[in-house]
């Protein structure tokens, strides 16, 4: 898959699973925050809980479901990242948790399944 590709198919993942957690109720801080380090895809709020979210986008059923490449590196990238982001905000916020919203998308692009997975590590 061509890198523009992979960055279409991320971008209407990353689209897909922001209106899927606002329909939950979650209010949309920030998408794509980055530093030097990387990227958060999502940051949301919800009841006072601040909520990072990891999305991983797939096309197609050969590659399996998103979640599924989450390995302890990128864990440890997206922790550290989630840390760095409190510290730009100087956010007293004491209780945040890292999601996962795994997208599946048909060869076309349209939307398969969207899993959630909260508090995933």
């Amino acid at each position: 898959m061509s890198k523009d590709r992979r960055r279409e198919t991320g971008q209407i993942g990353e689209a897909l699973a922001a209106r899927y957690l606002e329909n939950k109720g979650y209010t949309i801080l920030e998408t794509n925050w980055r530093n030097r380090y990387g990227e958060l895809d999502l940051i949301a709020e919800r009841e006072g809980e601040l909520v990072i979210v990891e999305v991983r986008t797939t096309r197609g059923r050969q590659y399996g479901y998103g979640f599924q490449s989450i390995d302890r590196r990128k864990q440890q990238q997206v922790r550290k990242l989630a840390l760095a982001y409190l510290q730009s905000r100087q956010s007293q916020t004491a209780s945040f948790r890292i999601d996962v919203v795994s997208v599946l998308l048909s060869p076309a692009g349209d939307p398969l399944r969207i899993d959630h997975l909260e508090a995933a590590f």
